[in-house]
Parts: C-alpha cells; structure tokens; sequence
C-alpha cells in the first residue's frame, strides 16, 4: 500500500473517535484519484458506503419500531445522501486532512462535497478493516450522527437535489435541467464520473461522483445553492 507517511493533522484520530493501528489505512482514505489511480480511498469508500447504509438501517429499525418500510427508506436515504454526509465531513473538518494533487487542490476540491461525502464513506471502511469489529464500529458513526438523529423525523419526506432542483424550476415554469457526461475516469467497478449541469440563465456547473447518479446529484446541489442564494 502506497500512501504518504503520516497524518497532516494528528488530531484527525480524536475527532473522528478511532486510534487506528495501521495508520496506512486511514491515509489511504483519505487520498483522492487525483493523486493515484491505483492507490486511492474508491475501494474503502464502496466498502463504507455498504456499512453506512447497514448501521443507519439497524438504528432506525430498531429505533421506529412501528414504521412501515417506505418511511423507513426514506428517514435513511435522508441521513447517507451526500448533503448528510458532506455535514458530518464538516464535523470532523476533513477538509484540511484530503490528499489532494495540486490541480484538485487548486480547483477547491478540499471543499467540494461529493470528496468529502466520498471520503467520509472512505474512512467508515477504514475503520472496520482497522479493528473489524461492527460493534465498535457502529458506535463510532452513531456519535457522528448524533446530532443529526435527534432531529430526524418519520414523516421526513426530504428529497434529494435532483428532484428538488427539478421541482424548483417547475414551478416556475422554466425548462428542466439538462444533464451531460463529459467523462468518465477508471474501469467498472471503479469509475469517477463528471457530470455538466445546464440551466436556462446560468453557468454550466461541473459536478463528480462515483457514479453518473451521485455526479447528477452533487452539481444539481450546487445549481440549488446558487437558485436560492
């Protein structure tokens, strides 16, 4: 495993509740394609994003005991979107910590929410390879979350920015957004795509993600930002 030698923040470990022994791991999640097409955080965040879901799932099926499935879904979708997940990164200020080439730098990747969701969903499957305990684990991300949970509702019928973006321009009678591929990076399964966003009277935004749905998602979430500024 190639990674730099040591954290650029070693306060990093207290923030996110975990002393990790093999340190590699968490430097590793916290490195973007950027930077190494081989040696990244893609494989660590595919394996979080499978935990997240599940710990989210298990807390809430416990917790609304008397939900149906629907509202279930929804109260999770609601909580491991990225817009969750780029507040959580803020929490544990990941932004200082990425590694980063000098152009994603330069271009405020450190700042841009799908790294950051990416990379929270990262350090989630670093931790588990880490100590490989689900228990210790989950506990972890419950205190994350904490603030977030209180105030998550089984009526929260919250929708994702593609919808919301599409619903906003709807309502004024403007032409729907349009979305367009303009590259994708890697090989299935571990693709990084870049999506343009075009609105009716703005500028073309650019956004990225794993998948075209998460790029689709990440710049519809900028054009909402800059619709409601």
């Amino acid at each position: 495993m190639k990674t730099h030698t040591k954290l650029s923040d070693p306060r990093l470990e207290s923030r996110i509740g975990y002393q990790f022994k093999q340190i590699d791991l968490l430097l590793l999640a916290l490195t973007h394609r950027s930077v190494s097409h081989k040696h990244n955080y893609e494989r660590l965040e595919f394996l979080g994003d499978s935990l997240l879901g599940m710990i989210i799932a298990n807390y809430l099926y416990h917790t609304y005991p008397n939900e149906n499935e629907g509202r279930l879904t929804r109260m999770r979708a609601t909580l491991v979107r990225q817009e969750a997940l780029g507040k959580i990164a803020n929490d544990l200020k990941l932004s200082t910590c990425l590694i980063l080439s000098s152009g994603e730098l330069k271009s405020g990747g450190h700042h841009r929410e799908s790294i950051l969701a990416d990379t929270v969903e990262a350090i989630i499957g670093a931790i588990y390879l880490d100590c490989n305990d689900l228990k210790i684990l989950e506990a972890i991300v419950l205190k994350w979350y904490t603030p977030y949970l209180e105030h998550i509702e089984p009526s929260d019928q919250l929708k994702d920015p593609k919808s919301r973006l599409q619903e906003y321009l709807q309502a004024r009678k403007q032409p729907l957004p349009v979305y367009d591929v303009i590259d994708i990076q890697g090989d299935a399964p571990n693709q990084h795509f870049k999506v343009a966003c075009h609105v009716q009277g703005l500028t073309t935004l650019l956004g990225e993600g794993s998948s075209r749905r998460f790029a689709e998602q990440a710049v519809a979430a900028e054009i909402l930002k800059l619709l409601e500024q």
